[in-house]
Formats: C-alpha cells, structure tokens, sequence
C-alpha cells in the first residue's frame, strides 16, 4: 500500500509517518509513505494509493479528493494526536478497498 499523507507543511506528518511504518511492519503489512505539505501533494500524488490528510488541513479534503483523483480522508484528531496507528491502519485498508 502506497500512502500519501499531507499536512500543512509536512513536518508534523513526519512523526506519525515514522510510527506508521513500525506499525505497519510489526503486523507484516507492507507500506510505502511519505509525508508532504499542502504546497507539494499534488506534484506526486500519482504515484500513491490513497492520501490520508491531517486534522490541521482536514477543511481542504475535498479539493485534495478532486485534484487527485485518489480515495481520501482525515485521519481523526485524537488518533493524530497520539499516533493511534491500529485506528490509522483501518482507515486506510477501508480507503485502499475503494480504490
């Protein structure tokens, strides 16, 4: 699974990136991630499955759902928060069944 996560500026999404990964291993899933701003999703959205959007940015989803094309959602606050990644993961296998 290729995800694509955007934030405002990519920095805060590099932690929950990281914790995603050990996760995602640790249960032998494969993934593929990276974290990006509002400013650069675009330019490489094509290579992903799915994009999954910060809490901060949630109020732009769905121009993020038409300028890629990709099934998409914000992950929830709290589970942003503390980096609830057993809740993330479900998101994103629903997500990645749409495609």
């Amino acid at each position: 699974m290729k995800i694509l996560l955007v934030c405002a500026g990519g920095m805060s999404t590099s932690i929950l990136m990281k914790k995603m990964e050990a996760y995602w291993k640790e249960n032998g899933e494969e993934l593929e991630i990276k974290a990006v701003g509002l400013a650069e999703y675009q330019d490489i959205c094509s290579g992903y499955d799915i994009v999954m959007v910060g809490p901060q940015v949630s109020y732009r989803l769905n121009e993020i759902k038409e300028n890629t094309g990709l099934p998409c959602a914000a992950i929830e606050s709290f589970d942003y928060a503390v980096a609830n990644c057993p809740n993330i993961m479900k998101l994103a296998k629903k997500l990645y069944s749409e495609k």
